[in-house]
């Protein structure tokens, strides 16, 4: 059965729909000039042999709707992320690859006409574009339409990133079309003006929009930006020399550094041995999602066994760190994002479906792996071991997790402040609790601790 997804609704060009677990995409009769011309430039081969878009096939289907031209099957994607996931610099290789693309487009006579984060997804450390039809033929003349909603899904994420504090590309969670160029001005600090590239693209870019709107009484962006090619690609150069002067350094968190100051070098090893263990012992290596990942220091491990590591963890420091040392080291099935479990983000858009809650797009995977993650979600966060049981059954077929006792250092700095209500955190209830959902296939003790290393097998 073909399904429209729920996400391609806004683009006259075509639109993608599944069929049978496979996502194809329809290109409309009108687009069927520009789509022969991204093929006849040479810009299709010299972009995916660049692996900067997404490769696909053309395939015969009967059209799911009229005015169909081709349909297309594109290089199918192990997960989508969201740029509200994305550490600061994904979130800063990501902008310059849609830059760069708009360049080389520029340069074969085409041009982008969406720049929206959402065309850009990750495979393991590698950004890639993946809307076939953002491109247009380019007729020399016309300015760049999309440039106002790269500034607000891009260039406005990183600056508030940058200069203000990391978290707020959130905003792009409640700001689907990118975060408004007023709201952003508003809450940079002043000194930002001093970045030239931030004033003219960010504050007089705000300041000229608002103008020409009360003038012309519309939102439209069309004729604000002066045209023709070379004014374009003054404009691409001067945002991608602006987005280069952005930076972000971490302040030091609990975690940034935990496994090299807070971790017994023993207690590692024999983590790290133990987790190789269970996972050989795994006979379903598809998919792994490590939760509350830290570094990313196991779901480097797991990457060695498994074809697709999914590497979630709370902390922005933490993400940052992993995707850096995924990127360094060529490691490129391992994917690093911003998660909080206990505030997953949520379905938004269009009746709530055009983009998947975390995890809804999660699903089921094969393995879930909680280290040393159980005592801050339950004492912490107050969630009961019921719950989490019943939430990783949901998601997994195998469980690699790790119990932490209250005899252990860490949850007595948990309970140092608040009183113990926790009645029922024990071993003894863990294992009563993770059986109604879970077979325990083996566990162990990682000593010097006394925490407990389980491997679990989902009894559905």
């Amino acid at each position: 059965m073909k399904i429209k997804h729920q996400s391609s609704f806004r683009d006259n060009s075509g639109f993608v729909y599944k069929e049978n677990d496979t996502f194809y995409r329809q290109i409309n009769n009108s687009f069927h000039e520009h789509y022969e011309y991204l093929i006849s430039s040479g810009l299709y081969d010299k972009l995916v042999e660049a692996k900067q878009l997404i490769p696909h096939e053309e395939v015969l289907k009967d059209f799911l709707a009229e005015n169909g031209y081709k349909t297309i099957l594109p290089q199918q994607l192990s997960f989508i992320s969201f740029s509200y996931c994305w550490s600061f610099s994904m979130f800063k290789d990501a902008a310059l690859l849609t830059l760069n693309i708009q360049k080389t487009a520029l340069n074969h006579g085409m041009i982008l006409k969406d720049a929206s984060s959402f065309n850009v997804q990750f495979i393991g450390n590698s950004p890639i574009f993946i809307d076939t039809l953002s491109f247009e033929k380019y007729d020399g003349l016309s300015s760049w339409n999309a440039y106002g909603q790269f500034c607000r899904h891009f260039l406005a994420p990183l600056s508030l990133m940058s200069c203000t504090h990391i978290s707020l590309n959130s905003l792009l969670i409640s700001n689907l079309d990118g975060i408004p160029l007023e709201l952003t001005t508003k809450i940079l600090p002043f000194k930002s003006k001093f970045n030239i590239g931030l004033y003219v693209h960010l504050f007089l870019h705000n300041n000229t929009l608002k103008r020409f709107q009360s003038v012309t009484h519309s939102t439209s962006e069309k004729s604000i930006v002066k045209g023709n090619k070379n004014n374009i690609l003054k404009i691409i150069d001067h945002l991608i020399s602006t987005i280069q002067t952005l930076s972000w350094k971490a302040e030091n968190t609990v975690w940034d550094d935990y496994y090299d100051k807070w971790v017994d070098d023993e207690y590692l090893k024999i983590k790290k041995n133990n987790v190789q263990i269970f996972l050989e012992k795994i006979d379903s290596k598809n998919t792994l999602l490590d939760v509350g990942a830290n570094d990313g220091t196991f779901s480097f491990l797991a990457t060695k066994k498994i074809e697709n590591v999914l590497s979630f963890d709370i902390d922005p420091a933490c993400v940052e760190q992993n995707y850096l040392f995924a990127k360094k080291n060529e490691i490129h099935n391992l994917l690093p994002l911003i998660v909080d479990f206990t505030n997953p983000t949520p379905a938004i858009g269009w009746d709530n479906q055009e983009r998947d809650s975390i995890l809804d797009r999660i699903g089921e995977v094969d393995t879930i792996m909680a280290l040393a993650v159980i005592h801050h979600l339950c004492i912490g966060k107050n969630i009961p071991l019921t719950y989490l049981a019943s939430f990783f059954a949901k998601h997994c077929k195998y469980l690699i997790i790790e119990f932490v006792p209250k005899s252990d250092e860490k949850v007595k700095m948990l309970l140092q402040h608040r009183e113990d209500i926790f009645d029922t955190y024990s071993l003894e209830s863990f294992i009563k609790i993770f059986n109604t959902h879970f077979d325990i296939l083996q566990k162990t003790t990682l000593i010097p601790t006394d925490r407990v290393l389980f491997l679990m097998s989902n009894k559905l």
